[in-house]
């Protein structure tokens, strides 16, 4: 008996295995997020010299603001500081620590304007540690001049999804 793919079942088989193998690839296709918009957080901080640990009673403040992208890994940080006792020598990101708590440090920044009143701006790609600790808002940056090796002024930072 001869049989004929085109008038029986043995073509509604075959049809049918080829939809079922072609749904299997589509629906592994690892490129589904391609659509998926990037998940991006404004980060900030004030910083002062009661936020050290132990704290000061300088008058220099600090503010840092960003964005991090989560898909990315990449945090594009300003920070800008007023009225240090001397030059900034360092501005370095400290954690994982609350408020007020002392933590590792994480990464030291680049300064991009030196002086008792200056900035650092730029941007890093962050270790998954590093995105936790700043998710969380536990992580912190500092400013050191002369006078505060270890510090003139803290600001704890912020994530806030967008």
């Amino acid at each position: 008996m001869k049989m004929n793919f085109f008038n029986g079942r043995p073509l509604q088989l075959f049809l049918s295995a080829a939809l079922v193998v072609s749904n299997l690839f589509v629906s592994c296709d690892k490129d589904d997020d391609d659509d998926m918009t990037d998940q991006t957080y404004s980060t900030a901080g004030n910083a002062d010299g009661s936020q050290m640990n132990p704290s000061n009673t300088g008058t220099s403040t600090g503010t840092l603001t960003g964005t991090y992208n989560a898909r990315t890994n990449v945090w594009q940080y300003n920070i800008s500081w007023t009225n240090l006792t001397t030059t900034a020598g360092l501005v370095q990101v400290y954690g994982p620590a609350g408020i007020g708590v002392n933590g590792s440090l994480l990464f030291p920044l680049s300064i991009t304007t030196p002086g008792a009143s200056g900035s650092a701006s730029g941007s890093i790609t962050l270790t998954n540690e590093q995105e936790t600790a700043l998710l969380a808002n536990n992580t912190y940056y500092t400013i050191s001049s002369t006078t505060y090796p270890s510090g003139e002024i803290r600001g704890q930072v912020t994530a806030t999804p967008n």
